[in-house]
């Protein structure tokens, strides 16, 4: 069993460069193409309402009706580019989602200049707090400068599972990589906080250089922490610009032989079953 943590699926490709077939580029067939291709048996669809795509909550809800064995939907709530971002309400707003969508997880990306803050004041101890009695997972974007803040959250709602997108923006290089690493390390003592084992091509300073042999030791170093609190993600479609579905998979199944094999399979999809089986347990 192979599960995607961290990939999207657009109506409308939403980045530069502009691409020749924006309608498809990032569709939710394609998506389906290469989960077919490479052996991939489900994927957790993290919304981003971006752009031409404001609607992308919606566009992702309709792809579950149709493909209802394959997919589950992180639905995008608040984040930093909405209207609503770490506003009054964001509890309610919440609820609101999880009447409407179909959703496993919100999804929240944290603006990089916060210092997290939010996230123990009183309006997010109350939409954290409706996460954990809804029974989600919370699937947040986030840098390591935020995690100190994130801790504290982290420990005040111990049955509220966190994944932090993309090795919580960890880099490979610069001069601050080494004590980031460890202030990431430092959450892997709570058992709730999960790390989406996905980005090699954010990491590094060569978004072109697969295997990414530069990044190696900050896998290595997080994966001795956080074992099978890992859970694998491809970014695709995103990961295009940099590399294919299928070196998106290899650069962990092959590349990381620091990993055992059980662990391999856990974190490729067994880790992550688990903590999507706790949901529909909740919301049945």
């Amino acid at each position: 069993m192979i599960i995607d943590s961290h990939c999207h699926a657009w109506g409308y490709w939403p980045y530069l460069p502009a691409v020749p077939d924006p309608e498809n580029h990032g569709s939710v067939e394609q998506l389906i193409h290469q989960m077919d291709t490479n052996g991939v048996d489900r994927a957790t669809i993290v919304c981003a309402q971006i752009f031409q795509n404001f609607d992308n909550n919606d566009y992702v809800a309709g792809a579950l009706n149709r493909y209802p064995d394959r997919l589950e939907q992180f639905a995008d709530v608040d984040s930093m580019w909405s209207d609503t971002y770490h506003t009054p309400g964001a509890a309610k707003r919440l609820e609101q989602a999880a009447e409407r969508w179909p959703m496993r997880a919100f999804t929240h990306y944290v603006a990089g200049e916060d210092d997290g803050s939010w996230f123990n004041s009183q309006d997010g101890i109350d939409f954290l707090g409706t996460a954990e009695q809804l029974g989600l997972i919370a699937s947040i974007s986030m840098g390591p400068h935020h995690q100190n803040e994130l801790r504290k959250a982290v420990e005040r709602h111990p049955n509220l599972n966190f994944l932090f997108h993309h090795m919580s923006g960890l880099r490979a290089y610069g001069d601050d990589a080494k004590v980031n690493v460890t202030n990431v390390i430092e959450t892997s003592k709570l058992p709730n906080a999960y790390l989406k084992l996905s980005g090699f091509h954010y990491l590094t300073d060569k978004t072109w250089n697969f295997p990414y042999k530069d990044t190696r030791w900050v896998y290595e170093e997080c994966y001795e922490a956080f074992g099978t609190n890992m859970v694998w993600g491809s970014d695709f479609p995103v990961v295009k610009k940099s590399m294919t579905h299928l070196q998106a998979i290899e650069a962990f199944r092959t590349h990381c032989d620091f990993v055992n094999d059980a662990d391999k399979a856990a974190i490729l999809g067994g880790t992550l079953e688990r903590l999507l089986d706790q949901t529909r347990a909740v919301n049945k």
